[in-house]
């Protein structure tokens, strides 16, 4: 895409935010606050995993056909240019079902500044690849090994990716040990907060013979490794960006702890503000 924009372009920018505010409000504070070139380039890739994501968590789509859009769409990733029209042509028999974020993908794609495309469709097809295998595992974690595993396809790529971003803006150079750390505490923030919903949809993340107790402390040890990766980061608006999420996923721990099902919207707001006004 053009830097510095046709009216096409804008149109694409005020799209892209808007359905990235529907999708996550927790995202979409951080990313609304990254300067035009990160916000374009984070938001994209935001939407491009969020695309997969959803046909991975589809309640309406057989498994067969998850793992048959997830592989071949994996596939069209890897090809550049992006193939707009392959990929409407699979999706096209489960259009019905599918959101918009997911529809959309190829325009996610456009959005993205053209120099780092191919680091954000490279991610999202490690990603898409790696949730087809867990789709077709029917989610099934047996050991601390396998939610390594799950939490490195859904979660730790992301911060890999992230990392690759600061580096192409402006040479930040961040461990990628540490940055999966960041991804994997994030979704073990979430599989805590989501166990009752999985547990009824017949999803298991939990480890054999694991409890709450050790899935916090499992997200806690990650966390921590959050905690590591920022040190390296001295870019104050990636800072910024990188403190919102894990700001909110060791208040939602701590709320999950006291027996809450999650943070209120008053208790987000103010955590996100306290960080700002920093």
């Amino acid at each position: 895409m053009i830097e510095g924009g046709t009216s096409l372009d804008k149109k694409l920018e005020k799209e892209a935010m808007h359905v990235l505010k529907l999708t996550s409000r927790t995202f979409y504070i951080p990313i609304k606050l990254l300067k035009p070139k990160l916000r374009k380039t984070v938001g994209s890739a935001y939407l491009c995993m969020r695309a997969i994501d959803e046909i991975e968590d589809h309640i309406q789509l057989e498994s067969e056909i998850k793992q048959h859009l997830l592989r071949e769409t994996s596939q069209l990733l890897k090809q550049q240019p992006f193939d707009k029209g392959k990929y409407q042509s699979l999706i096209q028999p489960y259009e019905k079902y599918l959101p918009e974020v997911t529809i959309r993908l190829g325009d996610w794609i456009d959005f993205c500044p053209d120099e780092i495309t191919g680091t954000v469709t490279d991610a999202t097809s490690v990603m898409a690849n790696g949730m087809a295998k867990w789709v077709d595992k029917g989610w099934k974690v047996k050991t601390e090994e396998d939610l390594d595993e799950y939490t490195y396809y859904v979660a730790g790529l992301v911060g890999i990716m992230l990392s690759d971003i600061w580096k192409w803006y402006d040479g930040t150079t961040t461990n990628r040990e540490l940055a999966i750390g960041y991804g994997r505490g994030l979704q073990a923030v979430n599989v805590l907060r989501n166990v009752d919903e999985d547990r009824e949809r017949g999803v298991q993340f939990f480890p054999d013979s694991w409890t709450k107790d050790d899935m916090f402390a499992y997200a806690e040890e990650n966390l921590r490794k959050a905690d590591a990766y920022m040190k390296d980061i001295k870019t104050k608006n990636i800072l910024l960006f990188c403190k919102i999420p894990l700001a909110l996923a060791k208040r939602t721990l701590k709320a999950l702890k006291r027996g809450q099902e999650k943070m209120t919207r008053q208790e987000v707001e103010e955590t996100v503000e306290q960080i700002v006004n920093e």
